[in-house]
């Protein structure tokens, strides 16, 4: 790809979070000529990144503000073992965000939040096919389909919005009985009697290494990467932006903010109001043992997700809304492993591994990208929840446009 600018002349873009997100745009803006500098503390990939089930999931356009699950939130938020819970301490804090959640299920904004999340995710497998393929890793990427699993069709019948919004969407979907799913993923055990199944979804066997190698080849193309915290962004005359580094400040022309849920803590001092709120994530990763399955499986009726990865098989799901300073609470990340455990046999004496990481997530569950107003030259790229792994390339699309188009 041809470079827009060269030698001295070349954009200098700060590139703040090095997640799936940071990382993606790190990349395309590299490989478009910009001199990019991709800040985080952590490694890359550290971060929500890491414990990512990596799905690929072109046709998750139901928004997660649904009428249905507004009236099952209150039995969920009092059940402690339920997919959805917020600590009652929590409860003040996260009220305002709740709000929002509650009034995005107006059915016009449904059908908004819809046809945003179909842009975002269109062409998202064959961009990763694409893109593991130029970074020479193409076993990362498993093209096996999504199985989405009910225990019968009152089950299924609760999600009967999300299947009716996908296929408005033109997605393509397989109802399963007992023997089409035990034909495809034989050791899902007897609580299972339906299936859904999209034959074209993907999954990524190991989002941390995916992460890695997107950052490797931007920086292979002169990226820098600084591990550093990047704790103040300040506006300076003539339109360039100063980031405060742990060591020293920096001036660039553009700064992109891609650092998930805490992106707030460098926006609000601009006084760009994000509603973000971090839904806290969990996974348990069983080391090695049985190949339970070999695409991603999701059990509907408890929002679980199941994945292979290169090291084991993972669960992740559950949302818990506490905040980004409270403890990993185990009890979550154990229910997940009991939940695997009683529906494919073989897990009991695998030894596993916990992990907790934060989602960033707004009330209407589309992601912010874009332009942040009133700020020419500042960049945000955030909010994208559960589908960050699956919007990444769009998202890394759409800001690198964004970045070199506004310095011509």
């Amino acid at each position: 790809m041809s470079s827009p600018t060269s030698g001295a002349s070349r954009i200098e873009v700060a590139v703040i979070g090095a997640g799936i997100i940071g990382a993606c745009i790190a990349h395309q803006l590299t490989r478009r000529g910009a001199a990019v500098t991709l800040v985080d503390r952590d490694e890359p990939g550290m971060g929500c990144s890491y414990g990512n089930s990596g799905a690929i999931s072109e046709s998750s356009v139901t928004p997660m503000a649904m009428p249905g699950v507004l009236a099952s939130i209150p039995g969920m938020l009092a059940d402690p073992r339920g997919p959805l819970y917020l600590p009652p301490g929590y409860l003040p804090r996260a009220a305002p965000w709740l709000a929002r959640f509650v009034a995005s299920t107006r059915a016009d904004r449904i059908d908004a939040a819809a046809a945003s999340l179909a842009a975002f995710h269109a062409g998202a497998v064959e961009k990763h096919v694409a893109l593991t393929r130029e970074l020479g890793i193409p076993e990362i990427l498993a093209q096996r389909g999504h199985l989405h699993l009910y225990p019968g069709q009152e089950s299924l019948d609760k999600d009967a919005g999300a299947w009716s919004m996908r296929k408005r969407f033109g997605f393509v979907f397989e109802q399963l009985d007992r023997a089409g799913i035990m034909a495809l993923e034989p050791q899902v055990g007897p609580r299972y009697q339906i299936g859904m199944f999209l034959a074209d979804h993907a999954t990524v066997l190991n989002p941390f290494r995916y992460v890695r190698a997107i950052v490797k080849a931007a920086t292979d193309g002169g990226a820098r990467m600084v591990r550093q915290d990047a704790s103040l962004i300040t506006p300076l005359a003539g339109g360039r932006w100063q980031v405060q580094f742990d060591t020293r400040p920096q001036q660039f022309d553009q700064v992109v903010v891609a650092a998930g849920a805490w992106s707030r803590r460098l926006l609000d001092p601009l006084g760009v109001r994000l509603h973000l709120e971090s839904q806290r994530g969990y996974h348990v990763q069983f080391q090695g043992g049985p190949t339970v399955v070999s695409r991603t499986v999701v059990l509907a009726d408890r929002k679980v997700f199941v994945t292979p990865m290169e090291g084991g098989i993972r669960a992740g799901g559950t949302v818990e809304i506490g905040g980004l300073s409270r403890p990993p609470n185990p009890k979550r990340a154990e229910l997940l492993a009991q939940i695997a455990r009683e529906t494919f046999a073989g897990l009991d004496k695998v030894e596993s591994t916990q992990w907790m990481g934060h989602r960033p997530c707004m009330p209407d569950t589309v992601p912010v990208v874009g332009a942040a107003s009133g700020n020419p030259g500042l960049w945000v790229a955030t909010g994208h929840g559960h589908l960050g792994m699956t919007d990444s390339i769009s998202t890394a699309e759409r800001i690198a446009d964004g970045v070199l188009q506004a310095v011509h």
